[in-house]
C-alpha cells in the first residue's frame, strides 16, 4: 500500500478472497480492513503491507497490517457530527483482540474476529496492492 491505494479496490480484493464468508462476518473484516488500511495511508510516512489469515472451520480472521511508524494506534476522541477519530474504537468493539507488535522498521497491527471458538488454523492468504 502507498498513498495511492484505493481503499475500495483493497476491499474488493478482501471480499473476493473471503468469498465462502457469511455476510455479517465479511462485512466485520472489510470494515476492520478498511479502518487499519486508512490509519497507513493517513498516519503513516512510508509504505504498507496487508496480510490476511483464516480458519473456515469454525470462521476466524486475522488481519495484520505492517506500517513504518514505531507509533501505537491512537483511540480517537471525536465529536458529534466528526466523521473521523472512531476507526480503532470501532476495530477494538469488534475484534476479539487487537493490538500491535513491533518489526523492524514500524510495526504490525492485528485484529482477531472470530465467529467461534477455535484457533486459527494454517490457512492464510495474501492480499498485497500496489
Amino acid at each position: 500500500m502507498d498513498r495511492n491505494t484505493d481503499v475500495g479496490a483493497v476491499r474488493r480484493q478482501v471480499e473476493d478472497a473471503l468469498t465462502d464468508l457469511g455476510g455479517d462476518h465479511l462485512c466485520d473484516v472489510l470494515l476492520v480492513v478498511s479502518e487499519l488500511v486508512r490509519n497507513v495511508l493517513d498516519h503513516t510516512a512510508g509504505p504498507g503491507r496487508l496480510r490476511l489469515a483464516r480458519a473456515r472451520n469454525p470462521c476466524q480472521v486475522v488481519v495484520e497490517v505492517d506500517d513504518s511508524s514505531s507509533l501505537d494506534p491512537v483511540r480517537g476522541a471525536s465529536r458529534l457530527g466528526e466523521s473521523r477519530g472512531r476507526g480503532i474504537m470501532m476495530v477494538e468493539d469488534m475484534a476479539h483482540r487487537w493490538g500491535t507488535k513491533p518489526r523492524p522498521g514500524g510495526k504490525t497491527v492485528f485484529a482477531l474476529l472470530r465467529c467461534g471458538g477455535v484457533r486459527m488454523a494454517a490457512n492464510a492468504c495474501d492480499v498485497t496492492t500496489r
